[in-house]
């Protein structure tokens, strides 16, 4: 059973620029989105039990969001692991979709350009190392992870674990203000609280 969390918005979500490998904060409603998590985590393991494990991208942003939801949930540090790092967007990172889309028109209107950014991380490199966390976490009916990463990764994991296209997979949903459960072969989204979501990004 995996919970699986992406971030939340962070101050460069917020100027709806590409992140990748570039780092932001939380802002403050992505803290009130990280504590919205806890709480709703806190929720499931009081009536679920198991075995809990906290794992996080090694980027400070999912780092952030860990300390607080596993502060809330009672999950105890997080084990980082470089498997659910973002996707390297390399020439894209730090830039705005209008900026992107001035300099590469070929990308004018395309969702989910992971695994296409000049000097970013490839599909096949995305795939590899994804494909290789899942099968580090086969179900267990007592086992729960928390996996706390980000939205291209996030998005990859899910699609892989539904046997999706590339092209289905690089169309699902990325909230913030709600994650996802992993079990039985299906994907359920977790509403975690009352708060709004940034607007779209790229």
């Amino acid at each position: 059973m995996i919970y699986l969390i992406r971030h939340g918005q962070t101050v460069l979500n917020l100027e709806g620029r590409y992140q990748g490998r570039v780092d932001s904060p939380l802002t403050p409603l992505g803290v009130a989105q990280a504590e919205a998590v806890g709480r709703r985590l806190a929720e499931l393991r009081a009536a679920g039990g198991g075995d809990w494990r906290l794992e996080v991208s090694p980027l400070g942003r999912t780092r952030q969001m860990a300390g607080i939801v596993g502060a809330i949930a009672g999950l105890g540090p997080a084990a980082i692991d470089a498997r659910l790092i973002e996707a390297g967007y390399g020439e894209f990172e730090g830039l705005t979709r209008p900026e992107v889309d001035a300099r590469w028109p070929e990308f004018t209107g395309l969702q989910g350009t992971f695994g296409r950014a000049p000097g970013g991380e490839s599909m096949e490199q995305i795939y590899d190392r994804t494909r290789s966390w899942l099968a580090d976490h086969r179900e267990s009916g007592v086992r729960r992870t928390v996996a706390i990463s980000h939205a291209s990764t996030g998005r990859v994991l899910r699609g892989l674990y539904l046997g999706l296209t590339l092209e289905e997979t690089r169309v699902l949903e990325t909230p913030q203000d709600a994650f996802h459960l992993l079990r039985d072969g299906e994907v359920t989204r977790i509403e975690a609280g009352p708060l709004p979501s940034p607007a779209p990004e790229a």
